[in-house]
């Protein structure tokens, strides 16, 4: 016995209107998310340019330093001590010597590197390699005539 077929997928036309909606209220949600505050230190990183600069073959351990000197290791704000007992712990579960790469905001004074490269090469630290963050050069610089 056959039965007859009577039902049809859609029966009207195809409606966009659902799917309009849909795609504003996601367009909506990810222009309010774009003006929520992004969590982190605000730092206008520009380092310098450099070119043929030696890497590093050792394990390395990076530290921060904003506008304000203020010294940021593992996303924390820490203080001079703070930081010399973070680097001494560092040092001592390492099996071998370490780098530590400063990634300095471009407002940061010489002083203060020079301070902060003192503080990690004290004899309880243990410190000895100090490089400064810095970025390969894009593009040749014009020949002058």
């Amino acid at each position: 016995m056959k039965f007859p077929r009577s039902a049809k997928i859609l029966r009207s036309q195809f409606d966009v209107a659902p799917f309009a909606a849909v795609f504003f209220c996601v367009v909506i949600l990810l222009l309010l998310a774009m003006l929520l505050p992004v969590p982190g230190i605000r730092m206008s990183l520009q380092p310098p340019t450099a070119d043929d600069l030696p890497g590093v073959n050792q394990p390395v351990v990076a530290m921060a330093v904003d506008s304000q000197n203020r010294l940021y290791y593992e996303n924390e704000i820490r203080n001079e001590s703070q930081l010399a007992t973070s680097l001494r712990a560092v040092v001592s579960a390492a099996h071998g010597p370490l780098t530590l790469v400063i990634h300095a905001d471009k407002a940061v004074s010489y002083d203060e590197l020079a301070h902060i490269a003192l503080l990690v090469r004290q004899p309880g630290i243990g410190i000895t390699n100090l490089l400064l963050a810095t970025l390969p050069r894009l593009v040749d610089a014009p020949a002058k005539p």
